[in-house]
């Protein structure tokens, strides 16, 4: 079921019962990259899948990714009815749960952050500024290859012509003003020196083939935070719940106490 927050800007699929539980999606990919998860989660939580800002009906807003930190820290406590929730973010949703657990630690339960980090280095910061300077020049089909590599291993994506096709088209619907500005912050942003005063129960797991957030920001994440646990996902790249559900539910299930993954 399709419902609208903070005052009709965020919309979210809500389902299942139980105790509060968002995902947030990674900038290359929507709200759909959770489907074959949610059902498992929503045996045990209230499950509520948010369109980040400037995604589907969700609403965009400015001031770069704190803004948006904000907006859904406002999400958070809207929908969880002013308790804290449980947050995992993936990718670009990872990195806005841990900004908006920075700035509003009251909102969080617990965080769980999947292939995301708290700084690029050089090289992953250039990527994205020559993604929103192709996109800006030749439109977000011209990096959709690149787009889909950083997702997927070449492999996965031979043997997975359908979901492809899927992905692709969920990535040309994103807002291109949304997309660069998206890049313009992941660009420049450092969250590194925040990490420390940090004392929410964190789970940071990883695609042991990610390109896009590469394992050593994750083990650099996970070291830096007070209360946290690194998993490896074997055999994944940057959205494990799409590409092995049942691995990613089974490298969560214990830090969530979930009644039943999909491995039971």
């Amino acid at each position: 079921m399709d419902r609208l927050f903070v005052n009709g800007t965020v919309s979210a699929a809500v389902s299942g019962e139980g105790p509060p539980l968002l995902l947030f999606h990674s900038l290359l990919s929507d709200r759909a990259s959770f489907d074959a998860v949610v059902p498992d989660l929503a045996a045990s939580f209230r499950t509520i899948v948010p369109e980040l800002p400037g995604f589907g009906r969700s609403h965009a807003v400015e001031g770069g990714l704190a803004a948006i930190a904000d907006r859904m820290a406002d999400a958070v406590h809207d929908a969880a009815g002013g308790v804290p929730a449980v947050v995992l973010g993936n990718g670009y949703g990872g990195f806005v749960a841990l900004q908006m657990a920075i700035r509003h630690p009251a909102v969080v339960s617990k965080l769980i952050l999947a292939d995301a980090g708290a700084a690029f280095s050089e090289p992953g910061r250039e990527a994205f500024r020559t993604m929103a300077k192709v996109s800006r020049e030749k439109g977000l089909a011209a990096i959709t290859d690149v787009a889909m590599r950083r997702l997927f291993a070449v492999e996965f994506q031979a043997q997975h012509p359908a979901l492809m096709q899927d992905r692709r088209e969920a990535f040309l619907r994103t807002d291109p003003d949304v997309f660069r500005a998206a890049c313009d912050a992941l660009a420049s942003l450092d969250l590194r020196a925040d990490l420390a005063g940090m004392t929410v129960p964190t789970r940071v797991v990883v695609g042991e083939f990610d390109e896009a957030t590469p394992p050593p920001m994750s083990y650099e994440l996970a070291a830096a935070l007070p209360r946290a646990s690194l998993r490896i996902i074997p055999g994944c790249a940057h959205v494990p719940q799409l590409q092995s559900p049942k691995l990613f539910l089974d490298t969560i299930g214990d830090f969530l106490s979930l009644k039943q993954t999909a491995s039971a």
